[in-house]
């Protein structure tokens, strides 16, 4: 049987901080769960698995797993991404477009999510599409990291992160990245999820224009 490995720590191992010990067993927790997780899900699907199979799994209590994931569903969805965004985002030069700064951290953010097992990552968008529950815990995650993208273009832009313009700015980068996930899943996991992630930025940034350009256009 394939060992389906879980998400790794983004800081791990070459470029994270020394961490102390404690906190160096909680990053292994969090990815033994995981782990647990997505070898169970493989081997007798989603709803078949349970939160007791998953700390039996993992070695650990139940009220364990609760405490690192507070759903079933968290364990799937969660990963150690947005703290890495908003600082790479914070980081990039305040005269920077900012469609520049989304590209550069977009990439980031798939250059570590390469470090993770790619049958771990179709698995995540699959049930993401297939899984009602997990479809429903997305959409409220991505919110939160919706909020913190706020936060950003707010810092960058000087305008209130609560005002509409900025509201609206950050949940089209959400939606669009979603809509990515979902598509790649749809579809097979056709094509490449970089090149996904490349064609969704250049319509944000873009807009749609016709697909064949010199083709003719339709009236309504």
């Amino acid at each position: 049987m394939t060992r389906m490995t879980a998400a790794q720590s983004p800081y791990s191992p070459a470029d994270r901080p020394r961490l102390g010990l404690r906190e160096r067993k909680k990053i292994k927790t969090r990815e033994a769960i995981r782990a647990a997780t997505y070898a169970l899900v493989k081997e007798q699907g989603y709803d078949a698995t349970t939160i007791e199979q998953i700390a039996e799994r993992a070695e650990v209590s139940p009220s364990t797993v609760f405490r690192y994931f507070p759903t079933k569903e968290d364990i799937v969805l969660t990963d150690e991404y947005d703290p890495v965004m908003l600082a790479e985002l914070r980081a990039r030069p305040e005269d920077e477009p900012w469609m520049d700064s989304v590209r550069h951290v977009m990439r980031r953010t798939l250059d570590l999510s390469d470090r993770e097992d790619p049958e771990v990552l179709r698995l995540r968008a699959h049930l993401g599409v297939q899984v009602p529950a997990i479809r429903s815990r997305y959409f409220e995650s991505m919110t939160e990291t919706g909020r913190l993208l706020r936060e950003a273009l707010a810092e960058r832009t000087g305008r209130d992160p609560e005002s509409l313009e900025v509201r609206v700015s950050a949940m089209a980068l959400i939606g669009g990245m979603m809509e990515v996930s979902m598509y790649w899943a749809e579809n097979g996991f056709e094509g490449e999820l970089r090149d996904l992630m490349e064609r969704a930025l250049d319509v944000m940034e873009h807009g749609l224009g016709p697909e064949n350009p010199s083709g003719p256009r339709h009236r309504p």
